[in-house]
């Protein structure tokens, strides 16, 4: 029986070309196979949002110094939100609130891991989500972002973007940002939803 990766190699892969050196032949067919493992990995490991049911029995406490927020870039936060509710109230739903405390606070701490860690992800998201919820809310979503420098860029990649745009457009009453730069000078971004 084969395994999804031998499958994809001694299956899927057909010879590149018999008239090349073995050797080459081989390079190719490896660039291929590596390129295919990226491919399933990047799809498998991709998403804006969860809103994961958790293991009962995994520890799920998630602190935050209600203070880092005023690591928050208070003006561009104030405009993506400005951006998203007019974007929502053109097409008939809620605004949303600013939340500058847990929201905000929980943003703040996951754009400092993302500028920690070097990478955009939704890692512990799980975590945010759980904490927003002992405090009420009924649903969170989170979008995140890396480079854009004002807020209409960030907005407007995310309305390109049909899963960020579901989580703009979701069915959710407030929001709060972590919005500010790394050493380089570029911004990182995350933005949690929730419903209250």
């Amino acid at each position: 029986m084969y395994s999804f990766f031998s499958y994809i190699r001694f299956v899927l892969i057909p010879k590149v070309n018999t008239k090349l050196s073995p050797k080459l032949n081989l390079l190719i067919m490896k660039n291929i196979y590596n390129g295919l493992i990226a491919m399933t990995l990047l799809i498998a490991f991709s998403s804006c949002s969860k809103d994961e049911l958790t293991d009962a029995s995994e520890d799920l406490s998630y602190t935050v110094d209600l203070n880092i927020v005023i690591k928050n870039d208070v003006t561009m936060s104030r405009e993506i939100l400005d951006l998203i509710n007019a974007h929502r109230a053109s097409i008939g739903l809620n605004t949303l609130a600013l939340d500058q405390q847990y929201a905000s606070a929980y943003a703040v701490d996951h754009t400092d891991y993302m500028i920690e860690t070097g990478k955009i992800n939704h890692d512990n998201f799980n975590l945010r989500s759980q904490a927003l919820k002992d405090k009420g809310a009924i649903r969170v979503g989170e979008n995140v972002a890396f480079g854009y420098t004002d807020a209409a860029s960030v907005v407007n990649g995310w309305l390109n973007s049909p899963a960020h745009r579901n989580i703009i457009e979701g069915d959710y009453s407030h929001s709060g940002f972590g919005v500010f730069k790394n050493n380089e000078g570029n911004y990182y971004f995350t933005q949690i939803f929730y419903m209250k």
